[in-house]
């Protein structure tokens, strides 16, 4: 491939994908793509591609005035990311903390950030209550999301849900893969009254063909039943693809069409494009990556202009985008704009603040749309309809070890609570060399 103005932009930190050590990077600009590039002095040389094409990445920026942690876990000793917990250093305090109650799975998955089926064991009652006051102390009560291996495999799940309830955690997730939702309906109302808000359903696509290559079997009809028992429920889903080039990139738009004809159940669709940790640690080449870029032209191209890429803006940074939209009756979406994005720095605790408030109203379950007698027009008839036909179009791209930038893991609101009650960033947290092992998830 011919490079043509290679250009430095910035200098930045990153990890060794062979020995995890420390080490300066670049990010260079070449064409349209964007590459980190660094030098270990043992291992060599890497690089790897960050960003390719429109919106550029000088545009794709949301400035940040970093606000500690209320409550450091940690001592800066060695310097970030040895310090996780969450230190003093961290830039930002908690939008969404990660409880993983089990690491036992009834999936097998090709593609799996937890290496999940392990049989490590599971925490108690008492040690998950003991998690749940730990993210009080450092960031009060924030999102969570309930998480694994497949949480629900857990009988005790509607307790551990309720125990966070009576804590005083407004929303609270359930990350799954949707098996169990699908056929136990009991287990599901016994969620439901517990006060379970939201799934975050695994959904990579609207094709058999595609699951049969992520999950090794057919799982869409599963999905689909899955939706309509949470709809039934009046518990809000949001799909999770994970993208992965020639897997299922051709399908975005399909993923979107099929959530909006699913809602007001469906609340979003939160695309993760493909990181390699966990489960999957080979290097990556170029075209195994889908950038955050690629991903909004690809909605746009796939959706015929239903959602435009201008719809689309910057959340934390180049981390991630996000687009919030209401549909129509005549089934387009109208955008809506939140006059107050990317205008200036802002507190980092405060974006932290709206990003919790947002996905807490957004992704919970819609109330039946009842339309009052005194006619469809009417502003209380017109306000629940924009309530119930809310829906987010979103992305986030996870670091892994070829790709992490020290100043993004800095800037991270999504912690994972670790086995010893720390928090800990989502992308550290699961981050392994090239041989699969890890700083801070426990192997087997």
């Amino acid at each position: 491939m011919e490079v043509r103005d290679e250009r430095l932009i910035s200098t930045t930190e990153s990890l060794c994908p062979d020995c995890l050590k420390k080490i300066p990077a670049q990010r260079v600009a070449r064409g349209e793509r964007v590459y980190l590039v660094k030098c270990c002095p043992e291992h060599g040389d890497y690089q790897t591609l960050l960003w390719q094409g429109s919106p550029q990445w000088d545009s794709w920026v949301r400035p940040t005035i970093p606000t500690p942690p209320k409550a450091c876990f940690t001592q800066v000793e060695k310097g970030c990311p040895f310090d996780c917990g969450l230190c003093a250093d961290h830039y930002k305090t908690t939008c969404t903390a990660l409880i993983e109650v089990t690491q036992r799975c009834n999936l097998n998955c090709r593609f799996c950030f937890a290496n999940a089926g392990t049989e490590l064991d599971e925490p108690s009652l008492d040690v998950i209550n003991e998690w749940y006051q730990n993210v009080l102390a450092a960031s009060g009560p924030v999102n969570i999301q309930l998480s694994g291996g497949e949480p629900t495999l857990r009988n005790d799940l509607p307790e551990i849900v309720k125990m966070g309830r009576t804590l005083g955690f407004k929303f609270i997730q359930l990350n799954s893969n949707g098996l169990r939702l699908a056929e136990d309906l009991n287990f599901l109302s016994r969620l439901k009254k517990a006060g379970l808000s939201s799934v975050f359903l695994q959904f990579d696509g609207t094709e058999d063909q595609i699951y049969q290559s992520i999950r090794g079997r057919s799982l869409l009809d599963i999905k689909a039943r899955a939706i309509e028992n949470c709809g039934n429920y009046e518990i809000g889903v949001v799909l999770v693809p994970t993208l992965i080039p020639g897997i299922n990139t051709h399908n975005i738009g399909e993923i979107i069409k099929f959530a909006l004809k699913n809602q007001p159940v469906v609340r979003g669709v939160h695309f993760q494009p493909v990181s390699y940790f966990g489960r999957i640690p080979q290097e990556p080449k170029d075209q195994d990556r889908i950038t955050l870029p690629e991903v909004i032209r690809a909605i746009e191209a796939q959706t015929n202009g239903l959602i435009k890429a201008t719809d689309l803006k910057p959340h934390n940074g180049r981390c991630s985008f996000s687009g919030n939209f209401t549909g129509q009756p005549d089934g387009s979406l109208k955008p809506i704009i939140n006059s107050s994005c990317c205008t200036g720095p802002e507190r980092a605790d405060e974006l932290a603040r709206k990003t919790r408030t947002f996905v807490a109203r957004q992704w919970s379950g819609a109330a039946k749309l009842t339309i009052q007698s005194s006619g469809t027009n009417s502003w209380d008839n017109l306000i629940q309809q924009l309530k119930t036909y809310a829906f987010s179009v979103s992305g986030m791209a996870f670091q892994d070890v070829w790709n992490v930038d020290i100043e993004r893991l800095k800037n991270c609101c999504i912690h994972v609570v670790s086995p010893e009650g720390k928090l800990i960033p989502f992308c550290i947290y699961n981050l392994t060399d090239k041989l699969g092992h890890s700083i801070y998830r426990r192997e087997r």
